[in-house]
């Protein structure tokens, strides 16, 4: 009996910063991993990888290891980008189980409004089964041709986008594709995404509050815009896992499982990429047998049926392999299909470590000579990106920025070696919860991170300060573009 409660001190333990899971826990070696490798995964992810955000460790079922680097928590949610396309996959096999759509349903069948008069060949050959095996015929994603769609309706616009192949013979990545999942659900059902899946899979797995953005006409993305927290992923992860069960009970077909992660199509030949494994629905193949759904940045649900294991991870990664690499070269070895001696020093490292765990804040002084001569509005000369002027407070702890731009006033505070919250409109004109520091890194210049950290985003600011001219610089760690601002010039108001 002792020596049960202690590992079950040490399994509550391990859990470092998060909150109370639904999951049972457990220490690694109970498990059959050793705390070490876990341990080593995370050390290498710090020094290898430029950022991950939380991680959460499954095996046989248990918790074994999860943490969140500051100021990312258990209880935020994570946007997911295309992680959100597994989760459309599975609305669509839940319909398919009841009896509401088929696999070869053809795509245009759904919108006779919306169709071209004359519908090329190709075109009415796409079906559903190929917009989920990303199939559908498109030389190149449709995705920038419908959300750039002024006159017409997304689905108008995807049903007009030429088809140049015949579907089901090229794969392209097609985020437009998981959109078309999307508007034929809601065609069929009546709802969105969000509210079909609510009582299906959300509520039964405990996921409590998604989100899902919607396009002008109401639909939810499909191929993107899903939020979660960590752990829901590690659950949606756990149901494929387990073959569509749940608490003994079943929430998809064991068909569906596993024809969305078996390999459907062909996306290249390279046996040491795990981007060119094959593609299922919505789920890429990896190497090992193993199989995810990830979204950009570094969102990931890997699962891993031979291992018995489930890997969710949320990031904001320029390099979306690194992270897979390391699992495989660390953990994956490290997993036995026995138990193993409890290691309690390890364990206690382990412990540290995932309850320590944080981004790394601005390095420098808290203080300036220029600090209080800095302090003050600068205004800007018309500029892209619509500031008219930036109000620094130095003297005030946390320092408090106030910039004033086309959409009003945004007020941060900078924490100095802390990341100090508050909420700004940061991705929309609705606010956000941002964490945000800052350090004087020379005596002229002070630097800012600020992280809104629902999201994989991070933008770095900078202010060098001469005299009375003030150069801002801008730059974001992730982005689908250059990620950077031309420089800006300020003068201080007199």
């Amino acid at each position: 009996m002792k020596k049960i409660a202690i590992q079950l001190l040490i399994s509550c333990l391990l859990l470092g910063n998060a909150a109370v899971s639904s999951f049972e826990t457990s220490t690694p070696e109970a498990q059959g991993i050793s705390s070490q490798a876990i341990l080593d995964f995370v050390n290498a992810v710090e020094e290898q990888v430029d950022a991950l955000h939380s991680f959460m460790l499954m095996r046989h079922g248990h918790v074994v290891a999860r943490g969140w680097w500051a100021p990312y928590n258990a209880e935020s949610p994570h946007m997911l980008y295309s992680l959100s396309k597994s989760f459309t996959a599975t609305a669509i096999g839940l319909a398919i189980d009841e009896g509401l759509l088929s696999l070869d349903d053809t795509v245009f069948s759904f919108f006779p409004d919306e169709t071209p008069a004359e519908p090329s060949a190709n075109l009415k050959a796409m079906r559903i089964r190929d917009l989920l095996a990303m199939n559908t015929g498109h030389e190149l994603d449709t995705t920038g041709q419908i959300t750039n769609a002024d006159s017409v309706t997304w689905v108008e616009a995807f049903l007009g986008v030429p088809v140049e192949f015949k579907p089901g013979t090229h794969f392209v990545y097609n985020s437009g594709a998981s959109f078309m999942l999307s508007a034929i659900l809601q065609k069929v059902t009546g709802e969105t995404l969000l509210a079909y899946l609510t009582p299906r899979l959300f509520e039964p797995l405990g996921i409590k509050n998604p989100t899902w953005e919607s396009n002008p006409q109401g639909i939810n993305m499909g191929g993107w815009g899903l939020k979660v927290k960590t752990e829901d992923i590690a659950k949606f992860g756990q149901l494929y896992l387990q073959k569509g069960m749940w608490q003994e009970q079943r929430l998809l077909s064991e068909d569906w499982v596993k024809a969305a992660s078996s390999r459907q199509t062909s996306n290249g030949s390279n046996p040491d990429s795990d981007w060119e494994q094959g593609y299922g629905y919505q789920f890429w193949r990896c190497r090992h047998n193993i199989y995810r759904g990830d979204g950009a940045f570094g969102q990931y649900c890997i699962i891993m049926p031979e291992q018995d294991a489930v890997l969710a991870i949320t990031g904001g990664l320029g390099d979306m392999q690194k992270p897979m690499t390391l699992a495989w070269d660390i953990l994956l070895p490290a997993m036995e299909d026995h138990s193993l001696p409890e290691n309690a020093p390890v364990q206690k490292k382990l412990q540290n470590k995932l309850a320590t765990l944080a981004l790394k804040t601005v390095s420098g002084e808290a203080s300036s000579l220029h600090a209080q001569k800095s302090t003050g509005t600068w205004i800007f000369d018309q500029n892209p990106y619509g500031i008219k002027s930036v109000t620094l407070n130095f003297s005030n702890n946390p320092v408090t920025i106030k910039v004033l731009d086309n959409q009003g006033e945004r007020h941060i505070a900078c924490g100095h070696g802390v990341w100090e919250k508050s909420s700004i409109p940061f991705m929309s004109d609705r606010p956000e919860p941002v964490a945000a520091c800052g350090a004087w890194i020379e005596p002229h210049h002070y630097q800012v991170k600020l992280c809104a950290y629902e999201t994989p985003y991070i933008q770095q600011l900078d202010f060098n300060f001469a005299g009375k001219e003030l150069l801002f610089d801008l730059k974001f760690n992730v982005s689908f573009g250059s990620g950077t601002w031309e420089q800006l010039k300020a003068l201080l108001e007199l």
